[in-house]
């Protein structure tokens, strides 16, 4: 299936149903007064986050979505009825926003969160809700009132608790398949990762997390230079970066501190609240270098690099280091839950204590 993050969509909520003048027609009936119903309101246009769905491909090649009128009101005090509501099915993680303000609308952060994007039309009054005493035979009516019409713009930001980055080729796949149930492409040529990949990492039982795997960044991508800019903006709901670097790069001339620069800076220049986001240095491949030379050049790397902050050294391919990587992740997040839950305050006079 194709990964789209990104689509356009014309919402039409359904009109209500015009309201009806009519009057009663009976034999021995001679002033049955009137009975002309309302009209049935309009279908809504909800939508749904459904967590089986990772892409807004649907979207992409369907645009307008239409919910039905409501029924016109009929004699004999016979209400319409309402017009039938649609459901739009989308990724958790979507965030809906008015194509021509820009303003975000909605965001769909729950498995089966649902809202209402668009109402539809409240029915007209038939001529039965104008008689009184001083107009026995109203022939009033209202038509219906119109449904919500929108342009709206769907952008996906998958949630994920921990974001790989780095340079195209670091082993970024290679990682995520290592320490989570996520199998993405894995090749030894860069850019093999076309679109985001999202992994369950297993610590314990009862104990998980979710990795998000992006496309490589490249130096001037935040000009639009490689794929990797385009997904950036999935690693802005994560609440910690593990920076990869390639310490054994096949061309033989590429300084992995050079490229580990241009990363962060190209995150800088993307998003600075993304930059500023926490993020661990995670040194890989390091099988592929000699055992006695391996301490040496990463302390050289750190020292060029002026890294002040966690630094693991591991091997994708080996498994060697993943463990420890995933520990020290797991904890870091169970931290940030429990300084993001809200802060109980407790009445003093279940606790001893005294009120002023």
């Amino acid at each position: 299936m194709k990964f789209v993050d990104e689509a356009y969509i014309d919402i039409v909520a359904g009109d209500g149903g015009a309201g009806c003048v009519s009057f009663r027609h009976e034999k021995y009936k001679e002033f049955g007064g009137p009975n002309g119903g309302d009209g049935g309101r309009g279908g809504h246009v909800f939508a749904v986050a459904d967590p089986s769905l990772n892409t807004l491909v649907d979207f992409r090649f369907s645009r307008r979505h239409e919910a039905k009128r409501g029924q016109h009101g009929m004699g004999s005090d016979m209400f319409g009825a309402a017009g039938d509501d649609i459901t739009l099915r989308m990724p958790v993680g979507t965030i809906i926003t008015d194509a021509e303000t820009g303003e975000v609308l909605y965001e769909l952060l729950t498995p089966g969160e649902q809202i209402m994007i668009a109402k539809g039309g409240d029915g007209g009054f038939g001529n039965m809700r104008y008689k009184s005493a001083i107009n026995r035979a109203p022939r009033q009516k209202t038509p219906g009132w119109p449904g919500e019409r929108k342009n709206l713009k769907l952008e996906l930001k998958v949630l994920a608790d921990v974001g790989l980055l780095g340079m195209p080729n670091a082993g970024k796949s290679t990682l995520i398949s290592a320490i989570s149930n996520a199998r993405p492409k894995i090749a030894d040529y860069p850019f093999t990762t076309l679109h985001p990949n999202l992994g369950v990492v297993r610590v314990g039982p009862e104990q998980s997390f979710v990795v998000a795997d992006v496309p490589g960044l490249i130096e001037g991508a935040s000009e639009g230079a490689g794929l990797g800019h385009l997904f950036l903006r999935h690693l802005q709901r994560t609440r910690l970066l593990l920076h990869i670097v390639d310490m054994a790069p096949f061309d033989e001339s590429v300084d992995p501190v050079v490229q580990a620069r241009a990363i962060a800076a190209e995150l800088k220049k993307y998003d600075p609240k993304l930059y500023a986001k926490p993020r661990w240095l995670v040194l890989n491949k390091l099988d592929m270098i000699d055992a006695d030379a391996r301490a040496t050049r990463v302390k050289d790397f750190i020292r060029r690099f002026r890294y002040k902050g966690p630094v693991f050294e591991i091997s994708a391919l080996t498994h060697e280091g993943c463990e420890q990587l995933v520990k020290a992740v797991y904890q870091h997040i169970k931290a940030q839950q429990v300084q993001e839950q809200p802060s109980l305050e407790v009445d003093p006079r279940f606790t001893g204590g005294q009120t002023d």
